[in-house]
């Protein structure tokens, strides 16, 4: 079975580098190219790749933004991050966002191509110094006082209660379906729970909704 590849890098040449990795390879077709996310969320969705190769810092729509919209559009998509960067700043949202895998530039050729046939299969690939980076984030304590949510926050939480979809909220509050959600997600974190029905039975339980 052929794995169809996007690659989505703001370099010209890093995407002609990557594409000459894979292109002798009989198990591999590069269906298409992005130079930023929103371009490579669209030409993911149009050509029907199996992997995205994902930079993370490009101009306009990022990495981690493009991740977050292929996991909502299109959820069976695998996507590796393949950057220069491994700060706790880019690792953490990226994997968060629903990133598959997350490797180095420097990688060598041979771990690239393991790292995108296990990412095809849903396995997470992590370059040794982004799993150390997630373990040591793991094991750090919680000491940070919980942040209440916003005002706006709540307004939100108040309107998921009432059964409002992300559009109508969005019609009610004046502001993008895109806001909605990023407000969704900061309660979700806020509250310690995944989804829109446990946000609502846990505002309950903390008094915030009545």
């Amino acid at each position: 079975m052929t794995i169809r590849l996007l690659i989505v890098d703001d370099h010209p040449i890093v995407r002609d580098g990557l594409r000459g990795v894979f292109d002798g390879d009989p198990d591999f077709e590069v269906a298409g190219e992005a130079g930023d996310g929103a371009e490579g969320v669209h030409r993911a969705l149009a050509l029907g790749v199996d992997v995205v190769l994902m930079d993370l810092r490009m101009p306009g729509t990022g990495g981690v933004e493009a991740i977050g919209l292929l996991r909502e559009r299109a959820p069976d998509i695998r996507v590796l991050v393949l950057t220069t960067y491994d700060s706790d700043a880019d690792v953490l949202p990226a994997i968060e966002a629903g990133a598959t895998g997350y490797l180095l530039k420097d990688a060598p050729r041979e771990e690239l191509v393991r790292a995108v046939r296990a990412a095809h299969q849903g396995q997470a690939v992590l370059a040794p110094t982004v799993a150390q980076k997630l373990l040591t984030h793991m094991r750090r304590p919680t000491t940070a006082p919980e942040q209440p949510p916003t005002d706006r926050e709540l307004e939100v939480l108040r309107l998921v209660a009432a059964g409002t979809t992300n559009k109508d909220a969005a019609r009610r509050l004046f502001i993008s379906e895109a806001t909605v959600k990023t407000h969704l997600l900061h309660l979700y974190a806020k509250l310690g729970v995944r989804d829109r029905a446990a946000a609502v039975a846990e505002g309950y339980r903390k008094g915030l909704l009545s």
